[in-house]
């Protein structure tokens, strides 16, 4: 029975051993099918990572060089550009160091030019003076010889009708200073008559300085005085008398010290209130009508008073002068 058993249970331990290497043999194969495809899965994603790596250091590297293009094609136009613009201004530099050397060759043209031309008349000037001082030598002796006088001799002439002429200018410079004076006292005078004439009685004064002119109706004031008073002043300045058209009825008063000046205006306002015309350019006519008038008739009394007194010869401007300065002085002939 052991016989059999024993047999068995080593049967049974070898089947025992052969099923667990068995066993064992087939977890090992399967652990190792498992490592295999873990193995083979991790190296599968290793090499995708590694792909994904190599294209994006791929694509790093391609943005890098583009970048790195771009950047140098920037800075080659940046070059490119401030080379430009100093060339240019370099082209400009040297055009206006060209356009000064050739003003100052210019220049010193001129001043060499300037300089020859300088020199030349300098020589002129020299051969000149040369001919004229050798001219005046041959006068003084061709003189001497005609005149028979030594040159001390014509000094002394010369000095005689030098001193003649200072006679004769000093003559005239003291006429002249008399005449000034003369002028000064007339002028003084006159002040003196006009501040007797303000201090006379206004009666006397009214009756030496105020003529009336009568007018046809009052509306002819309005006419004298013309628009903006533009006829009141042409008349005022050209005859120098004052015009003064107040309330009174069919009158204009004329003032001043000068007799012959309201003359002048009596005359020419008179003869614009008949002709009826009155503006500026008929007032300036006939200011310019009656001055000639006064005149003509201040010859005629100065004449007839020169005849009346037995003066002969006297011109008529003195005649005119005497009569201004007499009718200046209040006096009427």
């Amino acid at each position: 029975m052991l016989q059999i058993i024993i047999p068995v249970l080593i049967g049974a331990v070898i089947a025992a051993i052969i099923a667990g290497f068995i066993a064992h043999s087939a977890g090992r194969s399967y652990e190792r099918k498992q490592y295999d495809s873990k193995v083979g899965s991790a190296e599968e994603k290793a090499r995708e990572i590694i792909d994904e790596a190599l294209k994006t250091a791929e694509t790093k590297k391609r943005e890098a060089l583009l970048e790195a293009k771009e950047e140098s094609l920037k800075t080659k136009n940046e070059l490119e550009k401030e080379t430009k613009e100093r060339r240019a201004e370099l082209q400009r530099y040297e055009k206006r160091v060209l356009s000064k050397e050739e003003n100052v060759e210019k220049k010193a043209d001129a001043l060499e030019k300037k300089e020859a031309d300088l020199v030349r008349r300098e020589n002129i000037l020299g051969e000149r003076t040369a001919e004229v001082e050798a001219q005046y030598e041959q006068g003084i002796q061709e003189l001497e010889r005609i005149s028979g006088l030594t040159s001390e001799q014509a000094k002394e002439y010369l000095l005689k009708s030098v001193e003649e002429d200072v006679k004769h200018d000093t003559a005239k410079l003291i006429k002249e200073l008399e005449n000034k004076a003369k002028e000064e006292a007339d002028k003084k005078a006159r002040d003196l008559v006009v501040t007797a004439i303000q201090r006379c009685a206004a009666d006397h004064v009214a009756e030496t300085t105020v003529s009336v002119v009568q007018l046809p109706n009052d509306e002819m004031k309005g006419r004298i005085i013309g628009r903006e008073g533009r006829n009141i002043r042409t008349l005022e300045t050209l005859t120098g008398v004052e015009l003064i058209i107040d309330d009174t009825p069919e009158a204009v008063v004329l003032s001043g010290f000068d007799p012959i000046r309201r003359e002048v205006a009596r005359i020419a306002l008179e003869r614009l209130i008949v002709d009826g015309r009155i503006h500026p350019a008929r007032i300036e006519e006939m200011v310019e009508k009656a001055q000639r008038e006064v005149e003509a008739n201040m010859r005629e009394d100065g004449e007839a008073a020169a005849l009346e007194v037995g003066i002969h010869g006297i011109l008529f401007e003195n005649a005119l002068q005497a009569r201004e300065s007499l009718a200046e002085l209040g006096v009427r002939l």
